[in-house]
């Protein structure tokens, strides 16, 4: 036997690569071996049968909160890796100096998923919903620093949510000190946005090529659009040098209306984040694929919205030549999707409706060349209550997984 695995049949995905149409996929060991027409069945002991279906690389997701049951937003990433296609993970500041070293021993290390992160400029990361920048104390560049070189096999960058329930009256410093601990260790930072103060170009100033802006299609009063729906000329500018827009959808921050004057004027994400969290994963985000979703809707092409979740992301992370690809020699990192078409309404997180007609649904998700195994969703934490319009989609069947089965 020449491989291990075949996917076979399926319609091969993968824009990053130049993959696409109907393809067959060689996995050996835990690396992709071949792509190429008409594979023979018996060059593998197994072969799975992707006919009417999708195969893309494994998604990389930018924006996720994974240190579960210790910090506020935290979900567990394997179970919704299993589901989702998402094979590669970064955590973005749920851990900071005094907490990363268990987020590094009992999630990431022993996790299915392959799971990395940015450590938050604050030392206590998101212990709680919000306020870990309220202390500059917390603030702590050096112990920052000296984490990250300690661990720069996880830790691939800073991040800092800079929004006025966050900072607490500190203004633009934490930033400052983020931008600082990210020059030192020449890593890149994220920044989270949303309803000032500060205000949206106080924040652009520390911004630098290389760098994310998350939340980048925010209703909040940060957002990246005028009362016209047209790009603010300094998030051009920074846009242009090479700053990476990332939709991080979440909870709060992921807006029709700005996602709508930004598609229209011919503008796309970068990259097509979650921020899975405790507070989203029940609606309207869901999950990676039901966000991947909503920019089909908004007129992005099937191969558009793929790179934006593997082959974009990957090459942010430093890792496209490991993860986000199908190409021979790379994990092999496979998920296969099912689109389901009809009439689908999807929201964002002001509960605005907009309607489309096609969903992905992931159907196998395969991480190093194992099937990632299916178990039960977990429930929320007992600190997060499900609001009306949360309750209101699960008992009126508007879960993705409602349509897809």
């Amino acid at each position: 036997m020449q491989f291990d695995l075949i996917i076979k049949g399926g319609e091969v995905v993968d824009p990053g690569a130049g993959y696409s149409g109907r393809l067959d996929v060689a996995i050996k060991r835990n690396r992709i071996a071949a792509v190429d027409r008409n594979i023979p069945a018996d060059a593998a002991p197994r072969v799975i049968d992707a006919t009417g279906q999708y195969v893309t690389p494994g998604l990389v997701d930018l924006h996720t909160h994974v240190y579960h049951n210790v910090t506020f937003w935290g979900v567990s990433a394997d179970p919704i890796a299993a589901r989702s296609g998402v094979t590669t993970w970064l955590d973005v500041g749920s851990s900071g100096a005094f907490n990363f070293l268990g987020f590094r021993q009992f999630i990431a290390e022993p996790a299915a998923a392959r799971i990395y992160a940015l450590l938050n400029i604050s030392t206590i990361g998101l212990t709680a919903q919000t306020g870990e920048l309220a202390n500059l104390d917390y603030c702590d560049v050096d112990l920052c620093c000296k984490l990250i070189d300690l661990n720069r096999d996880l830790l691939l960058g800073v991040k800092v949510r800079i929004d006025k329930n966050t900072t607490r009256g500190q203004g633009i410093e934490p930033l400052r000190r983020a931008r600082a601990a990210a020059d030192r260790c020449e890593l890149p930072i994220m920044t989270h946005i949303g309803y000032g103060p500060p205000t949206l170009p106080e924040v652009l100033e520390f911004m630098r090529p290389g760098d994310i802006l998350t939340h980048c299609f925010t209703g909040g009063d940060m957002r990246i659009v005028d009362d016209n729906g047209r790009l603010l000329e300094d998030v051009k500018r920074i846009w242009d040098a090479g700053v990476v827009m990332d939709i991080g959808h979440g909870g709060g921050s992921f807006s029709f209306k700005t996602a709508q004057a930004m598609i229209d004027a011919g503008y796309q994400p970068d990259v097509i984040s979650s921020d899975i969290h405790q507070a989203s994963i029940n609606g309207p985000m869901f999950d990676l694929p039901t966000c991947l979703s909503k920019f089909l809707a908004l007129g992005m092409s099937l191969p558009d919205v793929i790179y934006t979740a593997t082959a974009r992301p990957a090459a942010v992370m430093g890792m496209q030549n490991e993860v986000g690809t199908l190409k021979p020699g790379a994990l092999a990192d496979v998920a296969l999707f099912k689109m389901a078409e009809g009439d689908f309404t999807f929201y964002d997180v002001f509960m605005n409706p907009y309607k489309g007609t096609q969903l992905l649904h992931n159907t196998l998700t395969l991480l190093n060349g194992r099937e990632l195994p299916r178990v039960p969703s977990e429930p929320p934490a007992p600190w997060i209550e499900l609001s009306q319009a949360q309750q209101s989609l699960i008992q009126n069947r508007q879960r993705p997984s409602d349509y897809c089965c």
